[in-house]
């Protein structure tokens, strides 16, 4: 055993002397990567002592330049506070009540409005928008998913993890002698490196559509988007003894266990190995005894004794995985036992990257996600942090689910308070996603005629969501004591809320209209397409709003020409899906169906769906639809606790926007903040932005604009730039 621990590391030293950087791939589908603690630490130490050593020259270069930058500036300290999907209706209704003294103190200060937001009204669509401002077709982001058009099958629109190209086979492993490729796909430049560029400091806090992080002169931590430790976006264990309750989880996995004489000897699942030539998933021994009269459990797993109370969280527990070679991948999460008897139950959260020792670089620097959590302990860093899928399928109740995100959002809120002493000068932006995933998961209790309120009582009511309101209003009065005189506060959301009460699966649309069809004699029709004839199918539909042409040269298998041919077939589709109505309710579903031709002029317009659905109020994409999957039913309940929503038509969904300044903006844009902060720090904004500072007296169109999507205003791309410049002003 020691001769084989010397050759272990006579390798290691090999590879460190060669200057090869020693890391591995683990992971399944788009993989997951992660440094050895040996190679981190060694980097960490050799940058430390060039940072000691060249610290007194970049100090004076970065305060030249900082001094020279300021004297431009409006402000001192620019303050922007997410909430996502912050809905500026009850936001107006809990004012007009006295419910919300300080935005209201904020609205009667400075100025509140409501936000335009993208097309479509999706979180990464729209933040995306935000940061860059500018729109989709120039960001590249159009949806959480995209399309491969070689295969069909969807991958994550934001980042793309793969193999390291370079491998050392030895024995069963194939030791990676390169780094994998960790690539962002959003393009464009945040408004904070600009800011970097001219000597102007950032803390960027959870921004969605920031993994993997960019380098800029700032600090960031990245959000929505970024991996767990199996590189999904979130999967959840459900421990059952129950045999009524191992079915399928979305969202999750149900792990069936045996109870034997009080205790339950598992497992944790952990990623895949893929340094073994044969990839098999890591499995963590893990063993529980349980105390019935005692109420509580204790936890056994990787040399830890932990005690848990039944309906209790525990605290983040680091765990570590072995995938050989003396390497470790450390995993945080949190149990949650809802059942001793007369079955066992327990809950265990996604696995998180352990921000005190990352296995990917989820913050910039590298080293600053160490700092927070050593600084104010462990972290979720997971960027869908709120489990609502557990909610969804019943492996949390409704009560366990509001702890759990406001036990998440607490940490976010210290993450917060911390970078506004710190950073004095310059910018902190920090969002937060407790408003969008209680309203997802709560909604219901504000709609008395939602399907999902006909499986009974749980108790709960339309507080919950007020509540979240009230607790928000009284952070952000916290927030404006922290502040001096020469700051800016903008508070915002990204889009507003609708109730979701039915789902609309354009692929059974499709295919009953003749537009999609299915292999001769295929019953089966599972995700992903599967069963689909593309030979004969003229167009599809993926994600949350996007249908697809099914185009030659294009996809793989595409049957419709690229021109005339296309444009015909997508005027078709876009005069049939505008207005259609509901059969069973008589409702209209979608208000309109979006030409991306029509809306988009920038370089990834290519990149975007061909029509992009603008769902009316009430509607969304059905669960099945969004995964590929064709059904009998075009039309049907959603009866999920999911059941608010906002990927709809986007004037439907406006969000928020107060300021502590004053602005004469009647119609704000999104893609207004980024030249605000430039202008107000005396920056001129890049010519590529086709957002403009609300704090201009051009910034003044009175017909409402809803950005690309209003039919009567001008598009983002189109137009907007000329309207809202002044002639002798307009950039080239």
């Amino acid at each position: 055993m020691a001769k084989k621990k010397w050759k272990i590391g006579l390798i290691v030293l090999l590879l460190l002397a060669a200057g090869l950087p020693l890391s591995a791939y683990i992971g399944p589908g788009a993989g997951f990567a992660f440094l050895s603690s040996f190679l981190v630490l060694f980097l960490t130490f050799f940058l430390a002592v060039f940072s000691f050593l060249s610290w007194p020259f970049r100090l004076l270069f970065r305060l030249v330049k900082r001094k020279k930058t300021y004297k431009k500036s409006q402000v001192g300290q620019v303050v922007i506070i997410g909430l996502d999907g912050l809905a500026p209706e009850l936001a107006e209704k809990f004012m007009a009540e006295g419910k919300l003294p300080n935005l209201a103190k904020l609205k009667e200060e400075g100025t509140y409005a409501r936000l335009q937001t993208t097309t479509p009204a999706i979180s990464p669509v729209a933040w995306s928008s935000f940061m860059t401002g500018s729109n989709p077709s120039k960001h590249n982001i159009f949806d959480f998913l995209s399309r491969d058009p070689r295969t069909y099958l969807p991958g994550l629109s934001s980042a793309h993890i793969g193999k390291p190209k370079r491998v050392l086979s030895l024995g069963k492993y194939n030791i990676p002698l390169a780094k994998p490729e960790i690539k962002g796909m959003r393009k464009s430049v945040p408004f904070w490196k600009i800011l970097g560029d001219s000597g102007i400091f950032s803390t960027v806090l959870r921004v969605p559509i920031t993994f993997p992080p960019e380098k800029f002169k700032g600090h960031l931590l990245s959000g929505m988007c970024a991996p767990d430790l199996k590189g999904s976006q979130g999967t959840f264990s459900f421990y059952t003894s129950d045999p009524a309750k191992t079915q399928k989880r979305e969202g999750g996995i149900a792990i069936p266990v045996e109870v034997k004489n009080s205790r339950v000897v598992t497992s944790i699942s952990g990623p895949q190995n893929t340094m073994l030539k044969k990839p098999e998933e890591i499995r963590l021994p893990m063993t529980i005894t349980l105390d019935r009269q005692k109420g509580e459990a204790r936890v056994e797993v990787s040399g830890q004794k932990i005690t848990l109370k039944k309906n209790v969280f525990s605290p983040w527990t680091r765990i570590t995985f072995h995938p050989g070679l003396g390497m470790k991948i450390k995993a945080i999460c949190r149990f949650y036992i809802s059942k001793l008897e007369p079955h066992f139950e327990m809950y265990v959260t996604p696995l998180n990257i352990d921000p005190e020792k990352p296995a990917l670089p989820i913050s910039h620097p590298f080293i600053y996600s160490v700092y927070l959590s050593k600084l104010l302990g462990s972290f979720i860093t997971l960027g869908e942090a709120n489990d609502t899928w557990a909610l969804n399928e019943g492996a949390l109740s409704e009560q366990a689910f509001l702890e759990l995100t406001y036990s998440n959002h607490a940490e976010w809120e210290r993450m917060l308070f911390n970078a506004l002493d710190k950073t004095k000068k310059g910018l902190v932006v920090c969002v937060f996603e407790t408003t969008d995933s209680i309203s997802h998961m709560f909604w219901r209790y504000l709609d008395k005629d939602h399907p999902a309120l006909k499986k009974g009582p749980s108790g709960m009511s339309s507080q919950i969501i007020e509540d979240l309101f009230r607790r928000m209003d009284e952070m952000i009065g916290r927030v404006r004591k922290k502040m001096s005189g020469k700051s800016a506060l903008f508070i915002m959301s990204d889009h507003g809320f609708k109730p979701f009460r039915r789902g609309v699966n354009l692929n059974s649309w499709l295919y009953k209209n003749g537009y999609l069809a299915l292999k001769e004699g295929k019953v089966e029709r599972g995700e992903w397409f599967k069963g689909v004839d593309w030979k004969r199918t003229k167009a599809y539909a993926l994600g949350l709003g996007g249908v697809y042409i099914n185009q030659k040269e294009r996809e793989a298998e595409g049957t419709v020409a690229a021109g005339p041919e296309s444009k015909a077939l997508c005027a078709e589709l876009q005069k049939k899906l505008t207005g259609l109505r509901d059969g069973e309710t008589g409702a209209v579903s979608i208000n309109r169906a979006y030409d991306k031709d029509e809306i988009y002029s920038g370089p990834y317009k290519d990149n975007a769906p061909d029509l992009i659905i603008g769902y009316n109020a009430g509607y969304r994409a059905s669960w099945e639809g969004v995964t590929g999957m064709i059904t009998d039913k075009v039309f049907e309940d959603n009866t999920k606790a999911w059941s608010g929503d906002h990927c709809i038509d986007p004037p439907c969904v406006p969000g928020v926007l107060f300021s502590s300044l004053k602005f004469e903006a009647k119609t704000p844009s999104i893609m207004d903040l980024a030249p605000t902060v430039l202008e107000l720090f005396g920056l001129e904004p890049p010519a590529h932005m086709d957002g403009c500072s609300i704090l201009a007296k051009s910034n003044m169109a009175a017909s409402p604009r809803t950005g690309i999507a209003d039919p009567s205003a001008p598009s983002f791309s189109k137009g907007r730039k000329e309207e809202m410049i002044p002639a002798k002003k307009k950039r080239t």
